[in-house]
């Protein structure tokens, strides 16, 4: 049914029972925090053009990375439902503020940096719509964004992954050009053109398949 990315129509026939209640801090749950701290401050080394500075944190970010993910992966107790959507959300806003800061300073283009936020924008706001429709009534703000209750999971797809280590290898590389002097070379043009096929792949996916992202974790009657 939401072969066309009909959200609505899937989401009236969405399953509701009790919220699966979970402990919010876990390990994987703090670093991708860490990341989401980081963001920000990324962002001003970059627009103070401390390139160097920028992407030795950047490395740091990407081993927070690394690092939450292997602890969800091999102790299940570290794993949650709030942490499969922590993780891309912190991804989302590191690309984000770097993408908007290095066009800023010249480099990465504005309609690709356009195009992945209008991407981005798209689907937070297609998640937030979901769990709208997953809390059960009544439903209020507490309840709604309350982080210990989980209600519906959204689920990558696998270009959807691409996508993202394709944005964060054009991220990496945009820090790098100006510190080992490569702004101007074909290599980064290159990755532009990749970063927006895949980054209309992704959006695609998303439109495509939109019923098979979305795991509703209740039973029940959506009212």
């Amino acid at each position: 049914m939401l072969k066309h990315n009909n959200f609505h129509c899937y989401t009236e026939s969405l399953p509701i029972k009790v919220f699966q209640y979970e402990n919010p801090w876990t390990v994987p749950n703090i670093l991708c925090m860490v990341r989401i701290g980081l963001s920000p401050v990324l962002g001003y080394l970059v627009v103070e053009k401390e390139f160097d500075v920028a992407l030795g944190l950047f490395v740091l970010a990407g081993i927070t990375d690394l690092l939450d993910g292997y602890i969800a992966r091999n102790w299940a107790h570290q794993k949650s439902v709030l942490g499969s959507a922590l993780d891309p959300l912190a991804d989302k806003i590191l690309i984000s503020v770097l993408y908007v800061c290095l066009t800023c300073v010249n480099l990465i283009p504005v309609p690709l940096t356009a195009m992945i936020l209008s991407r981005d924008i798209a689907l937070i706001a297609a998640v937030f719509y979901v769990r709208y429709r997953t809390v059960p009534p009544p439903r209020t703000l507490s309840k709604y964004f309350n982080p210990c209750y989980a209600t519906a999971q959204l689920k990558p797809t696998f270009i959807s992954k691409v996508n993202t280590a394709v944005q964060l290898v054009l991220v990496a590389a945009s820090l790098a050009a100006p510190v080992f002097h490569y702004v101007d070379s074909v290599f980064l043009q290159a990755l532009w053109y990749i970063t927006a096929f895949t980054t209309a792949a992704s959006a695609y996916s998303y439109y495509h398949f939109g019923r098979q992202t979305i795991q509703v974790l209740n039973r029940g009657k959506v009212q």
